[in-house]
């Protein structure tokens, strides 16, 4: 299997194409455009999975430090928010897909923890402003 590019316009076009299924998904859904809601959430569930496979060195590294206690405080509140997205968008993707045969149970839960992940992100962005800035200046 050939590994994802890790350059950071790799980064920013899964970033771009990941917030931006991330904010179609919220468009409002019912029956009649039920599709559009799983087209755009499997779409982003891809570019989630790319998002995290392009991380995952870092993860591991900061997951090392955090449980040998060698983790700055900066870098600890990132952690704690990266851990929690992961936790929050696997239970936000699975219960999407439980729903598919029981809304009435598992659209609660994939509603309220897609909720939760969306002001995880904005915490996420907002740690990552500077970064993010850097974008912007033609750094890429």
């Amino acid at each position: 299997m050939k590994s994802i590019s890790n350059s950071t316009k790799t980064k920013i076009t899964v970033d771009i194409f990941m917030s931006v299924f991330l904010i179609l998904s919220f468009v409002r859904w019912d029956d009649e455009n039920f599709i559009f809601h799983l087209v755009v959430g499997c779409a982003f569930t891809l570019f989630y999975t790319a998002h995290v496979l392009i991380h995952r060195k870092w993860l591991n590294a900061v997951t090392k430090s955090a449980f040998s206690g060698k983790i700055n405080k900066s870098l600890k509140g990132k952690f704690i928010v990266d851990i929690l997205l992961i936790i929050v968008w696997d239970i936000a993707i699975i219960t999407g897909f439980l729903a598919i045969a029981n809304r009435a149970v598992f659209g609660s839960i994939h509603g309220l923890s897609s909720r939760v992940g969306l002001v995880l992100v904005l915490i996420h962005a907002y740690q990552h402003r500077g970064q993010i800035k850097s974008y912007f200046k033609g750094k890429f």
